[in-house]
């Protein structure tokens, strides 16, 4: 392929081959691996990703065929809450993985959206992850948006990068906030001392949430947050690291630091909780709001609180809430 540059002001290669539409150069990372591999060259030279190209310059690309998705296609039930011809938004269920990794290829999400659609998912950044622009952790429940198509995927996760795709949670949280409404602005950045688990700190990526108080407990709490960046673990991070915990979140809440929040004669029945209603942390997806990239229609969804956290705010009810 063989493209020559006409414009007058000076652009970076990879953000421009990217916006050219050209669907084997949809993904950045694709385009990245391109240039590193010397199959992108200017003018007949290899150049870095960072090469600002001048009017005039001749780019030179050789296409490597994407290796083929070797996830296999499941009939895994998949719970459809919006869809058109170019995205879907499903809910997912706590305990399910969203994609496939090395040494767990089947029982996903993207496995049963490979047996619902097939070929109209979009190829995506990843050949185990067609589909897939955004995550939830395994124990989190809600919605996900999909695209169908490698235009959609790419709007959109320009859309997320952009902060232009409103995302909306419920959390229990341990604890009792001091303000109905408060925002946790503090980098997030993975763990020095464990690399399965992120943590606040200043090496970190900037990492905006903000909490509204839904329902008052005693010693608990219900929070409505509304997610401005999207980091790897940002909610449960940044509410246990201002001593708001989420509720039953085994990585960053354990059982000695829940009981604390409590007086000695109720932790029976929060251990109670803990083994016999709620088996995860609790923390649900339940709204998402943006522009349709392709129609630009308005697009909302929302979805009702599973029943593990329905049971579990009906036990606090009536076992933690004084009137």
């Amino acid at each position: 392929m063989d493209i020559q540059y006409t414009k007058s002001t000076q652009q970076r290669i990879d953000t421009f081959l990217g916006e050219l539409g050209e669907a084997e150069l949809l993904s950045r990372s694709y385009i990245s691996s391109l240039i590193e591999k010397k199959l992108i060259t200017v003018n007949n030279a290899p150049v870095k990703k960072s090469y600002k190209l001048q009017k005039g310059d001749r780019i030179h690309i050789v296409i490597i065929p994407k290796p083929p998705v070797t996830a296999v296609p499941q009939d895994i039930p998949i719970d459809i809450r919006y869809e058109d011809e170019d995205l879907v938004v499903v809910y997912k269920p706590a305990g399910i993985t969203v994609h496939p990794a090395p040494g767990h290829l089947d029982g996903t999400l993207v496995n049963g959206l490979m047996y619902h659609f097939g070929s109209e998912l979009s190829e995506g950044t990843h050949r185990l992850r067609p589909g897939i622009v955004h995550r939830l952790d395994k124990n989190t429940s809600g919605l996900l948006i999909v695209a169908k198509n490698d235009i959609t995927h790419v709007k959109l996760s320009g859309m997320f990068q952009a902060r232009s795709i409103d995302k909306y949670y419920k959390a229990i949280v341990c604890g009792v906030p001091q303000e109905d409404e408060f925002t946790i602005h503090q980098p997030i950045d993975r763990s020095k001392t464990d690399r399965k688990k992120m943590c606040v700190q200043s090496s970190g990526r900037d990492a905006i949430t903000h909490c509204r108080v839904e329902k008052y407990f005693d010693f608990f709490a219900l929070l409505d947050v509304k997610l401005e960046t999207g980091r790897t673990h940002q909610i449960r991070v940044h509410c246990s690291h201002v001593n708001l915990p989420i509720l039953g979140d085994n990585d960053y809440n354990s059982l000695k630091r829940t009981l604390n929040f409590v007086p000695h004669n109720l932790q029976k029945k929060v251990k109670y909780l803990l083994a016999n209603r709620l088996h995860r942390q609790a923390l649900h997806a339940w709204r998402l709001s943006f522009v349709h990239p392709i129609s630009g229609k308005k697009i909302e969804v929302e979805s009702e609180l599973p029943d593990d956290i329905v049971e579990t705010l009906h036990y606090l009810e009536h076992n933690f809430l004084t009137e």
